[in-house]
């Protein structure tokens, strides 16, 4: 009985997820490409914020707390909010700023909710794109409610992947050149879109074979990961001393790229 009572939660909670995102995509459309995006830095030159991200932020943690007021939330722009009844909602408003701020089309909203440290909803919706990728636990992942699953290449010769850079590159070595210098040369191609949720999505879809990346936070990654568990793809954290550095791929190409990635900073 407690079983079928938290699946019925979980599916309320996961509609109203999907329901906020595509309120929350609608909203980001209106400023991009805009005169009013207001751009700041925060750390530096390479991490901004816009407009756009706030007001996203905003609307989304207007509607959690208003729905779900004991729920946790742990979002980009305003860090953690504490709630003490075991679920918490990750939110990205504004996954690819530097695209959004450039007036490039690839960026999205994410939400990932928690229950008890497991993620158990995924949503991601790239708005420009039209593409939105969602999925619950045990219950398969989908984008525009068609079933995903990864690519079935099996070599990395032709195999396109995709990585990001860490914002902090400026100012370390550390900075997944290493890595790019090992995988470049062995596959077909490397991209690099610029939002991480939607790279990991576009592994779970099979449209790129694999994805890695340092220095990621909780917020990029946490519903885009459970899109791809739920596809079939394999995911492992490479790194324990940068962040969330992560790499996503198809089960053929996984045990391929994988030993590739340096599990410690360059000497």
């Amino acid at each position: 009985m407690m079983s079928t009572i938290m699946d019925r939660m979980i599916d309320d909670i996961a509609l109203n997820a999907m329901s906020w995102a595509r309120e929350a995509g609608a909203l980001l459309l209106k400023y991009f490409r805009g005169d009013d995006l207001d751009i700041h830095t925060k750390l530096n030159d390479s991490d901004i914020v816009t407009a756009a991200d706030k007001a996203s932020e905003v609307l989304l943690i207007s509607h959690i707390r208003e729905c779900y007021p004991s729920h946790s939330i742990l979002s980009e722009e305003s860090g953690v909010t504490d709630g003490d009844s075991g679920w918490r909602w990750v939110i990205d408003p504004l996954d690819g700023t530097t695209n959004f701020g450039s007036g490039l089309p690839v960026y999205a909203v994410s939400i990932g909710v928690e229950y008890k440290g497991e993620t158990v909803i995924g949503v991601v919706f790239a708005p420009y794109l039209n593409e939105f990728f969602h999925a619950v636990k045990g219950q398969g992942a989908f984008l525009n409610g068609k079933p995903l699953k990864p690519s079935t290449i099996d070599s990395l010769s032709r195999a396109v992947v995709a990585t990001g850079f860490p914002v902090d590159k400026n100012v370390t070595s550390d900075n997944n050149l290493d890595n790019l210098e090992r995988v470049m040369p062995m596959v077909r191609g490397i991209r690099r879109l610029g939002s991480a949720a939607t790279e990991i999505c576009y592994v779970a879809a099979g449209f790129l074979d694999a994805h890695w990346e340092l220095n990621l936070h909780r917020w990029d990654v946490s519903a885009a990961l459970l899109i791809a568990d739920e596809a079939g793809a394999r995911h492992r954290f490479f790194r324990d001393d940068r962040n969330i550095s992560v790499v996503t791929a198809s089960p053929q190409i996984f045990p391929l790229i994988d030993p590739l990635l340096s599990e410690s900073a360059r000497k």
